[in-house]
C-alpha cells in the first residue's frame, strides 16, 4: 500500500493544479490491507477508503470504485502496481484531446507464454462473437471521463464486465500501449476458476453465438443420424448385415454429450438471467473512512 499511494500521489502532483482525490476499494480482504489503508489516511489526506462487507470478486470493486469517484476523470488500475501510474499523464493528454476514455493496450506482459496465449485466444475469440465493439489486449486499467462514468453507473446487470461496458458505451474512445509490470508484492487472489469465470462473464454477456452455435451443432447432429439412418436402411433393404451394438452405442453417445452440451451453454444463460431478476446489490458496503470517522454506509 506504501508503495502504491507513493507512485499515484507522484503522478498527481505532475498534473495541473486541481482537486484530486484517491479512492481505494478493499475488497474483503483477508490480510492487514484495510488497517493499513486507515493508517495511511493521515499521511495522504486525498485518501477515501471503500471497505465492502465481504469479498463480491474484483468487477464489484471496480464498480464500487466509479460510484464512489466524484471526479471529472477517473482512473481505474488495479492496487498490484501491474498498471503503472506514472503513465497518468499520457492518459490525460488524450483526454484533453477530446477522448471520453482512455484505454491501456497491454503491450508487453510479465505472464508465461500458456497465459500469455490464454489471454490473446480470450480477447480475439470475443471480439470476433461479441454483438458490441471489444478493445483487444486491454484490462480495466483507464481513464474515464465523467459522462463514461455515468453512462456505466447506470447500467443495472449484476453480472458485471467492466472492460466490456465501457467498450458498449461507444463516446471516443483512444488505446495507448502501456507495458504491464510486475507485481510489486504478494500473490496474486485471481484463481484460474475466478480468470475462467471472467471470461465466461464477457462472452455470454455480450454475445449470443453460443447459443446460436448450440442450434447449428443439434441441426448438424440431426443431419448426421438422417443420413445413418438412411445408410442402414438401404443396407438393410440391399440385403446387408444388421448394424451391431458399437455402432448403436457410439450414437448414443455421441447425441447425449451434444445434448449435454447445449443444455450446457442454455444453463449458463438462464442461470445469469436468474441472478439478474434476484436484482440482489452488486456489492454491499461496510464502511467508508472519510474525514475523522468510519460512517456506515
Amino acid at each position: 500500500m506504501d508503495e502504491l499511494l507513493l507512485r499515484v500521489s507522484d503522478a498527481l502532483n505532475r498534473l495541473p493544479e486541481g482537486n484530486h482525490e484517491i479512492v481505494c476499494v478493499d475488497d474483503g480482504s483477508s490480510d492487514s490491507t484495510l488497517s493499513r489503508l486507515i493508517a495511511l489516511r493521515s499521511d495522504y489526506p486525498l485518501l477515501r477508503v471503500v471497505g465492502l462487507s465481504r469479498n463480491f470478486g474484483h468487477q464489484a470493486a471496480v464498480t464500487a470504485a466509479l460510484d464512489h469517484a466524484a471526479g471529472e476523470v477517473v482512473l481505474v488500475m488495479d492496487g498490484d502496481l501491474q498498471d503503472d501510474p506514472e503513465a497518468l499523464p499520457r492518459f490525460i493528454e488524450e483526454y484533453k484531446q477530446g477522448a471520453d476514455v482512455v484505454y491501456a493496450k497491454r503491450a508487453n506482459r510479465p505472464e508465461g507464454p500458456l497465459k500469455r496465449f490464454a489471454y490473446a485466444l480470450h480477447y480475439r475469440l470475443l471480439a470476433t462473437i461479441s454483438d458490441s465493439p471489444v478493445q483487444v489486449d486491454s484490462g480495466d486499467f483507464a481513464l474515464l471521463s465523467r459522462r463514461a462514468v455515468d453512462l456505466i453507473r447506470e447500467m443495472p446487470e449484476r453480472q458485471r464486465y467492466v472492460r466490456g461496458l465501457r467498450a458498449w458505451i461507444g463516446l471516443n474512445q483512444v488505446g495507448i500501449d502501456v507495458d504491464r509490470g510486475e507485481r510489486f508484492a504478494g500473490d496474486s487472489k485471481y484463481s484460474f476458476k475466478a480468470l475462467l469465470s471472467l471470461a465466461f462473464d464477457g462472452v455470454f454477456a455480450f454475445s449470443r453465438v453460443p447459443l446460436r452455435a448450440a442450434s447449428i451443432m443439434g441441426l448438424g447432429v440431426v443431419v448426421a443420424g438422417l443420413a445413418y439412418g438412411a445408410f442402414v436402411l438401404v443396407d438393410r433393404l440391399a440385403g446387408g448385415a444388421p448394424q451391431g451394438f458399437a455402432a448403436l452405442a457410439l450414437l448414443q453417445i455421441l447425441f447425449s454429450g451434444v445434448l449435454l452440451l447445449v443444455l450446457g451453454v442454455i444453463g449458463e444463460y438462464l442461470g445469469r438471467i436468474y441472478d439478474e431478476v434476484k436484482r440482489r446489490p452488486i456489492y454491499i458496503v461496510g464502511k467508508v473512512w472519510e474525514g475523522e470517522q468510519w460512517t456506515n454506509r
